[in-house]
């Protein structure tokens, strides 16, 4: 079993990242998926979800607007797209699949100019 992210980097404030996890070992397209993140010194927290079809996504509210979650059920790939990026975006950003109860090992993202 395998959720492996890529996709994080060191960006400016205003740009832009996509983050990708391909999950492998497991039947991908049983499970929501969500997107977690966790600052440095700070408790991990929620960022986005989406069904396990794709239908349905909701945000945590400060992301709302910026970022955008979809997959690929035929890649088994969830990704995470991120505009106007902000310095309190910056954390190692992880994806889990609820139903299975799988975590990645997640991607540092950092946006500072």
């Amino acid at each position: 079993v395998q959720l492996v992210e890529s996709g994080g980097g060191l960006v400016q404030p205003g740009g832009s990242l996509k983050l990708s996890c391909a999950a492998s070992g497991f039947t991908f397209s049983w499970n929501d998926m969500r997107w977690f993140r966790q600052a440095p010194g700070k408790e991990r927290e929620y960022v986005a979800f989406i069904d396990s079809a794709g239908g349905r996504t909701a945000y945590e509210d400060s992301v709302e607007g910026r970022f955008t979650i979809s997959r690929d059920n035929a890649k088994n790939t969830v990704y995470l797209q991120m505009n106007s990026l902000k310095p309190e975006d910056t954390a190692v950003y992880y994806c889990k699949a609820d139903r299975n109860d799988y975590w990645g090992q997640g991607t540092q993202v950092t946006v500072s100019s």
